[in-house]
């Protein structure tokens, strides 16, 4: 069946398929790490229905990807088979008491095979802007009825999902510097280590800490301190790549996630920081000039969690700072001195 004929024309967002998954990619969820407040949702939905299985699914370009889980082994599968598919092609819930006598989805693998699907009911997870970018549903493996205001109840559910991707989205900036918050990095590192055990695509940590901060809040004030910390994440967004990430991850210190690249580039882009921050002078009562140490730490086999990732690049911060300050260090104690370094902060 062509998926555009179950699409009523007159709702044009339904259509808008590049427009929906951007809306979708600005909550930046996909294949980020399972998180509480989610599986909050699908437990208590599990047990208010008495199903063995629910889910907050998200569909993606070719996948359906499952944020929240529960009675799933699988942490994504088959958009073309999916149930959630259907369910986001209309504004209304999409319920299937018996897949088996549905022509829909009869001869799906979904129910022919396992998880044995026989009734689902999903409801659409529609953005604020009117995309729908998901569901989240209840299947069981014999056919169920469900009343009206059991429904309603699920559509309740699906509006707190949607909040907590609202709410998970607005806590993910740190509203000083605009930069993403440590906890939003920490995700956006666990996504790139998943990419890079599955695909291989090189990719790079560099964390930096602006130098001697402490004495700026002491001689001049925290007002000029947080200039110096709005004056530095602006210099710094300024020079990155849109594929390139910009975090703070608390007090001075800021991490930079730079995807696709190999050492080699890594190290150039620190440097090239590295100088444009000393170079900068920030206007205040008197003009105020800092700098910065970085280290940087690439990933490899070894590499197996997102805390070790992150000690490597704090290590080699820290030795930048005992040899000196204001230069780089790359991570596994291997200093790599570009053109330029070697001056004390």
């Amino acid at each position: 069946m062509n998926a555009a004929n179950l699409i009523p024309h007159h709702d044009v967002k339904l259509l808008d398929e590049a427009g929906r998954l951007a809306a979708l990619h600005r909550y930046e969820v996909l294949d980020t790490p399972r998180e509480e407040a989610f599986d909050r949702i699908t437990a208590l939905v599990r047990s208010v229905f008495g199903v063995p299985i629910c889910t907050v699914s998200l569909i993606d370009a070719d996948r359906q990807w499952f944020k929240s889980c529960i009675g799933l082994a699988n942490r994504e599968g088959s958009r073309d088979t999916s149930f959630c598919t259907h369910t986001i092609m209309e504004r209304e819930p999409l319920y299937i008491p018996d897949a088996k006598l549905d022509p829909r989805f009869a001869d799906n693998p979904l129910v022919n095979g396992d998880p044995f699907i026989r009734s689902y009911l999903g409801i659409p997870l529609a953005t604020p802007d009117g995309y729908n970018i998901g569901s989240l549903c209840v299947i069981d493996v014999v056919p169920r009825e469900y009343r009206p205001e059991q429904i309603e109840i699920l559509k309740s559910f699906a509006a707190l999902v949607v909040d907590e991707l609202e709410l998970r989205r607005i806590a993910q900036t740190d509203h000083l510097t605009g930069a993403v918050t440590r906890r939003g990095f920490t995700l956006e590192l666990e996504k790139s280590l998943a990419r890079f055990h599955r695909a291989g695509h090189p990719t790079a940590l560099v964390m930096l800490d602006i130098d001697h901060f402490k004495r700026v809040n002491d001689t001049y004030g925290h007002p000029a301190g947080d200039l110096v910390l709005r004056t530095v994440a602006a210099e710094l967004t300024a020079q990155l790549r849109q594929s390139d990430t910009l975090g703070r991850l608390g007090g001075e210190e800021f991490g930079i996630l730079l995807q696709d690249v190999e050492m080699e580039y890594a190290l150039n882009t620190a440097e090239r920081l590295r100088s444009r921050l000393e170079s900068l002078v920030i206007p205040f009562d008197a003009p105020l000039r800092v700098t910065a140490s970085f280290g940087i730490a690439g990933l490899d086999s070894q590499v197996g969690a997102v805390p070790q990732w992150l000690a490597l690049a704090d290590e080699a911060l820290y030795a930048a700072k005992r040899s000196g300050r204001n230069r780089c260090c790359v991570a596994q104690g291997v200093e790599a001195v570009a053109p330029g370094l070697g001056r004390h902060g």
